[in-house]
């Protein structure tokens, strides 16, 4: 970015490089002018990172729906065959349809699957009742499906690197984990300390005892500190047994390579084979014969 690129932070024209964003009504919307869209034509977001919607919330928006009309259109862009995607509104097309309405104003927005990605994921990171695996999702998203570096989002979201790295390392939770998140029986503070736990059975057994017990974050901490050196205390203590397959692979290749071949393993399945030289001529020697 240049000292004049200014981060929009918490808008989309950060990502959709000076893009047109309608703040109001625009030309794009005028009653009658090809501004109602009926719902069948309407397709929704495929990169749409809300799971869940209140079925309660969309209850409410269908009824005031029924008494005043959908008041904020949807924005959407047009696809093949005289259809439409959502780039944002789900929630209020959902609740229209099920207020019984058979077509919606809408913002019609010409753009390409990239800004679309864009648009769609940053309006929902707007939002302030995402639950924090659906943060990730969305980061993880944009860099995926944008391209873009953490250090790249970070300036174009105005967010702190270490804000994005937090919520993205979510996503390498177990799915017991990431759902109770998702279902806020836990906070993420909670979730932050359960990351360092890499067995998922250990992870889940934990996430069951702050739920039942109501464990703070701090007494979380303490108890993955207890637990993580339980664990590897236990790797520790523990010989594993090579199976005899994997003896005899390590024999068959030590006569091959005609050096000693060392592979070690721990409990939890993960290990090293390590293959020692003495010069460097054994060691192309090896590579060679490993080529």
């Amino acid at each position: 970015m240049t000292k004049n690129d200014k981060p929009l932070g918490r808008g989309l024209g950060a990502l959709l490089g000076g893009a047109e964003i309608p703040t109001g009504v625009s030309a794009h919307y005028a009653v009658g002018n090809n501004s109602m869209i009926k719902l069948e034509s309407i397709e929704v977001n495929p990169f749409q990172p809300r799971t869940q919607f209140d079925e309660q919330a969309l209850n409410e928006l269908a009824q005031s729906i029924k008494t005043y009309g959908l008041i904020q259109p949807v924005t959407v862009r047009p696809i093949e065959n005289g259809k439409y995607q959502l780039i944002s509104g789900e929630r209020r097309f959902r609740a229209a349809k099920m207020a019984g309405l058979t077509e919606i104003p809408a913002y019609v927005r010409t753009v390409d699957d990239v800004q679309s990605v864009q648009m769609a994921l940053v309006e929902n990171i707007q939002r302030s009742d995402l639950n924090a695996i659906e943060v990730a999702l969305c980061y993880q998203l944009l860099i995926d499906e944008c391209h873009l570096k953490q250090e790249e989002l970070s300036d174009k979201l105005g967010k702190d690197r270490s804000t994005i790295s937090n919520y993205l390392r979510l996503l390498k939770l177990a799915s017991e984990t990431q759902i109770a998140v998702r279902d806020k029986k836990i906070t993420m503070g909670h979730a932050r300390a359960l990351v360092v736990i890499e067995d998922e059975d250990l992870q889940n057994k934990i996430v069951r005892q702050i739920i039942s017990e109501g464990l703070s974050v701090r007494q979380t901490e303490t108890l993955v500190k207890k637990y993580s050196s339980d664990f590897k205390n236990q790797k520790t203590k523990v010989k594993i047994t090579l199976s005899d397959e994997v003896r005899t692979f390590q024999s068959d290749l030590s006569k091959k390579l005609q050096t000693k071949v060392n592979i070690k393993k721990d409990i939890s399945g993960k290990g090293t084979l390590t293959i020692p030289f003495a010069s460097d001529e054994e060691l192309k020697k090896i590579m060679k014969l490993l080529q």
